[in-house]
């Protein structure tokens, strides 16, 4: 995790490489190029809810790939030995597609901070917490 200008070598060998602040000619700008990640906001939350994504992704990526090659390998042989028909487990193809895509489409139902007990409560520096407690 880097926020200057130093930090972009080692952005770049790193395996993860985050760059984190904000500010013109900061050195997060030099930063920025290297890093994989760059959060928008300066809230490291959005880290932890990007790491959350990323294990949902690869979840569902896996249990993507799980349903479609355990698809093929029941219905291919099926077909092939004339237990079902060739038509049949054609027509079925397009069920399995959608099956993929809407598993896939959970994704974009995720909210960030959801279930991780993240406090809602508004920066102090933000104009929420400034009407909130005048």
């Amino acid at each position: 995790m880097g926020d200057g200008v130093n930090d972009a070598a080692t952005l770049t060998g790193a395996d993860l490489g985050i760059a984190m602040g904000s500010g013109m000619g900061s050195g997060t700008d030099v930063a920025i190029g290297p890093a994989d990640v760059t959060p928008v906001h300066e809230d490291v939350e959005t880290l932890a809810d990007a790491v959350r994504l990323a294990r949902r992704t690869l979840g569902t990526i896996r249990v993507n790939l799980v349903w479609a090659f355990g698809y093929d390998v029941v219905t291919v042989p099926l077909a092939m030995v004339g237990v079902l028909s060739p038509m049949r487990a054609a027509a079925a193809m397009p069920v399995s597609s959608l099956l993929v895509v809407g598993n896939s489409l959970r994704l974009r139902a995720r909210q960030p901070g959801a279930g991780a007990g993240r406090n809602t409560a508004p920066a102090p520096s933000s104009p929420e917490h400034r009407e909130r407690f005048a």
